[in-house]
């Protein structure tokens, strides 16, 4: 018998009707409990969308010269198919490619792609169009307002998730009630990946035990425990819309897929979270082989074209930012001098790419004995792994703060990009200490430090070793230009914020 008997997803006291598969299922089923937050949500994203490519029209139409060539003698014309025709051909296909579909709204990369997929698209749509019926269109007109239409639906949509993250994770709307199902290490460990990133939305709410018994009801768990119950009527008395199966109770197919076949017609998601933690999407593919789907996990890109595209930009944004910076140095190292007469810059050994030592260049924010009064501050560090910190450090001096809080002390990192030993986004880099970098740590040293990386951006000062660690090792097994931009992005408000930065 399967690990997934326990489900109990069908007691035999039940009275029960047939459902479309002409399985079983329970009369409440019929009652519809899936999420309504998206709908509205699709609404807005709707006018959003509507707004952007009207707004990519207008100022192609007001800020270049003969924009309507070919329709000179038929302004309205003009007027209908730029401002009615185009955004609803653009909404037609955003939604042909699932751009308003629940699945993909809120979270991760895929409502972003497919904006882009669908702008491509439309852009064959009107080629083709103009073709077939011999219009003339200024080309450069037609393509400046197609760019501008993907960068401003885009941006309208970077800001409607930014506001449902705000929605989620200060009033807690908009989110997914979900019952976790297997053992209880299992349904934990799915349970902390989860709470790590309030903004997607998923709270669990309930944990159903695959294996054994619940534990006492004195026993601390951040949900209710439960075992033995009948899976759909636990659903409706905790009022969830999301069922996740968690890590091997994934691995018994017949009994998933029957609990997929109860819970059809019920507007409650079922997802699944293998034994598969800390690999991103762009690395794991599923293919269907005689009806097995078989996760395949491929090897992380470090080399390549990707790869030096990365190399190329780090350059350029170091030389550029040292361009911008230099003018700014002298009143910095002014402020510096008169806080603690003493060097400008900070300069400490650091473990770079397979393990090449470099000395790492910052800001002076400390005291010039402050290495040696560390060892009267031992008791007081807040760190759980092999940095040293202090949220109220006595050996900063009042300039060193600001240039912490803003990160200015950071930014001569910037030499070290140019010359090779740093990347702007990366793992943290770390002192060169021997033993440092033991068993799955040193996995961290195939790529080069960053100034900035998954670790600034998730809480910087205020991580616990453990989680800079797994953010690392998750950057170094998932690394894509994508997740650099997006990486640098977020710093940009994380610096603004000044989130962690002590």
């Amino acid at each position: 018998m399967g690990e997934l008997d326990s489900f109990e997803i069908l007691p035999d006291h039940a009275v029960v009707s047939l459902g479309p598969n002409g399985v079983p299922r329970s009369g409440w089923q019929r009652t519809k409990r899936a999420s309504r937050w998206h709908r509205p949500y699709a609404a807005i994203l709707i006018v959003l969308d509507v707004l952007g490519v009207a707004l990519s029209t207008l100022i192609a139409r007001t800020t270049l010269q003969n924009a309507n060539v070919g329709f000179e003698d038929e302004p309205g014309l003009f007027d209908l198919i730029t401002y009615a025709a185009l955004p609803a051909v653009w909404l037609l296909v955003l939604w042909g490619h699932g751009a308003y579909d629940r699945r993909y709204l809120g979270a991760g990369t895929d409502e972003f792609k497919r904006v882009v997929r669908a702008s491509w698209t439309v852009v064959a749509i009107v080629a083709f169009a103009a073709f077939a019926f011999k219009i003339q269109l200024s080309r450069f007109s037609v393509g400046f307002a197609l760019v501008a239409g993907l960068v401003f639906v885009l941006l309208m949509r970077y800001v409607a998730r930014r506001a449902l993250a705000l929605a989620r994770t200060k009033f807690h709307l908009a989110t997914h009630r979900m019952l976790l199902i297997g053992t209880l290490q299992e349904a934990l460990e799915v349970h902390s990946a989860i709470a790590r990133d309030p903004a997607a939305g998923l709270v669990p709410v309930g944990i159903h035990l695959t294996e054994g018994y619940a534990p006492h009801p004195h026993t601390v768990t951040p949900v209710p425990v439960h075992a033995g119950r009948d899976i759909l009527s636990l659903v409706r008395e905790l009022n969830a819309d999301t069922i996740a199966v968690c890590g091997s109770a994934s691995a018994e197919p017949v009994e998933l897929r029957r609990l997929a076949w109860q819970l059809e017609g019920t507007g409650i998601d079922l997802a699944v979270a293998p034994q598969l933690t800390d690999i991103a999407g762009p690395r794991v593919h599923i293919r269907p082989i005689e009806g097995i789907p078989l996760l395949y996990v491929e090897e992380p890109k470090l080399s390549g074209v990707g790869w030096l595209f990365k190399n190329v930009i780090d350059r350029v944004l170091a030389l550029l930012g040292l361009l911008i910076c230099l003018p700014f140095f002298p009143f910095i190292a002014l402020a510096i001098k008169l806080s603690d007469p003493g060097p400008i810059f900070f300069r400490q050994p650091r473990v770079g790419r397979e393990g090449k030592t470099f000395r790492v260049w910052k800001l002076r924010t400390m005291y010039v004995d402050a290495e040696e009064r560390q060892a009267l501050l031992d008791d007081q560090n807040e760190s759980d792994g092999l940095l040293f910190k202090i949220k109220n450090d006595p050996r900063v001096f009042k300039v060193g703060r600001w240039l912490r809080a803003s990160s200015i002390d950071e930014l001569p990192q910037l030499i070290n990009v140019l010359m090779g030993e740093m990347s702007v986004v990366g793992p943290r880099p770390l002192p060169a200490e021997d033993g440092d970098f033991l068993g799955d740590v040193r996995r961290r040293l195939l790529v080069r430090p960053g100034i900035t990386g998954l670790w600034q951006v998730s809480g910087r000062s205020d991580l616990s070793w453990d989680d800079a660690v797994r953010l690392d090792l998750y950057y170094v097994d998932n690394w894509s230009l994508v997740l650099d931009l997006h990486t640098m992005w977020r710093t940009v408000w994380v610096v603004v914020f000044r989130k962690g930065a002590y």
